[in-house]
């Protein structure tokens, strides 16, 4: 296997993940666990990018690199709204209180509303990719 092949294995993985997260989201939503869910929200999107970002061979270590990278290649340059990457700061922070502030809770219509915003930003990303991810 080439360098390039495992690459473009490794987006297609990712992106994998990013749809899964979203599928778990669902489910944890369904169950009532509303941070459960906020957190495979923000993963689907996570992983989602992860593959975009890699798919143009950026590499990151850290969530903050993955969403400064996204911001700068994609938001500021206007290939994508910058609607959507507020849309994923929101993720971002909703996944941080959810996991580590005590007390936080979210409502069903609230994670309801971000499930389908999330799956019309995978939706919406998906052109985006050099690789075209075949499901």
């Amino acid at each position: 296997m080439t360098q390039e092949s495992h690459r473009v294995e490794v987006v297609r993985y990712w992106w994998k993940k990013g749809k899964e997260s979203l599928e778990s989201a669902k489910r944890e939503r369904d169950a009532g666990f509303y941070s459960f869910a906020s957190n495979r929200i923000y993963y689907a999107a996570f992983y989602a990018v992860s593959a975009l970002l890699l798919d143009r061979e950026f590499t990151f270590k850290k969530h903050s690199g993955v969403r400064n990278a996204f911001h700068q290649k994609f938001i500021k340059h206007g290939l994508i709204d910058k609607e959507w990457g507020k849309f994923y700061d929101r993720l971002f922070e909703d996944r941080q209180e959810g996991d580590y502030l005590a007390l936080t809770e979210f409502e069903r219509e609230y994670i309801d509303k971000q499930i389908d915003k999330c799956s019309e930003f995978l939706e919406l990303i998906m052109p985006h990719f050099v690789h075209l991810i075949r499901e």
